[in-house]
């Protein structure tokens, strides 16, 4: 199959690149001298995402999704655990799941402790800093498993959308067996876009979400006899506080 390769940036320019587009995409070794790590630290993760609970919240019917959530706070480049707290969006942010508090299982602690984790989520969060003005940054970690059970995986099944944060990282830790899943970026306040499909493990897409909107396309099985699957990892980070529903 052909597909729509990225156009990278590398990690010296990713900073002019947000500036200028909104967004910017990494391979796996940009983004691991972004941050200070080795990209065999990210390898280490992938089974991880064979050990993620099915999403009880999908509300189109879907049994396609698996994930866990944890949430975490940044400050001058340490990271802090918070306690366990469910996922929230707003309706506006999320026409399909918004206003509903979403409660998942944690990331294990192992992994969590583990020093390149922290490296991971420090370095966006000075990349955030840098974008945005140094501050305390709260981060929301969502380890995704999207399959392609029942025939079709939505990836997004709330449709082109921002997160109602600061900053967004999609990292794409595997594909398995599928076709589609194309990534699709727009900016917010007028007709420019791009459509690509990450397809390196833990290459990753980088988002100033309030200058851009994104979605990714359904996924469906190259064989109909054997399930596919697409895993993520998706972090996003928020100044001020958490998304709630006092908020």
């Amino acid at each position: 199959m052909t597909t729509l390769k990225p156009t990278l940036t590398s990690a010296a320019n990713v900073h002019a690149a947000l500036k200028r587009d909104g967004h910017a995409v990494l391979s796996a070794n940009a983004l691991a001298t972004l941050c200070g790590v080795r990209t065999q630290d990210f390898a280490a993760w992938t089974d991880r995402w064979n050990d993620l609970p099915d999403d009880r919240y999908l509300l189109d019917g879907g049994h396609y999704r698996q994930r866990r959530h944890s949430c975490f706070i940044v400050r001058d480049s340490a990271l802090e655990p918070v306690p366990q707290r469910p996922h929230w969006q707003s309706v506006e942010y999320n026409a399909l799941h918004g206003g509903l508090e979403r409660h998942y299982e944690p990331m294990d602690a192992q992994w969590t402790q583990d020093g390149a984790w922290q490296a991971l989520l420090a370095g966006l969060g000075q990349c955030a800093s840098r974008l945005l003005g140094a501050q305390p940054w709260y981060v929301e970690a969502h380890p995704f498993r999207i399959t392609t059970a029942g025939g079709i995986g939505r990836p997004t099944p709330e449709g082109a959308h921002r997160d109602g944060v600061d900053f967004v990282a999609v990292i794409l830790v595997a594909r398995s067996g599928i076709k589609g899943g194309e990534t699709r970026v727009f900016d917010a306040h007028g007709p420019a876009g791009q459509r690509f499909t990450l397809d390196e493990p833990f290459s990753a897409l980088l988002l100033d979400d309030a200058r851009v909107i994104h979605e990714s396309t359904p996924i469906q099985p190259l064989d109909p006899a054997h399930e596919g699957h697409r895993d993520t990892l998706v972090l996003t980070y928020r100044a001020k506080g958490f998304q709630g529903p006092a908020a």
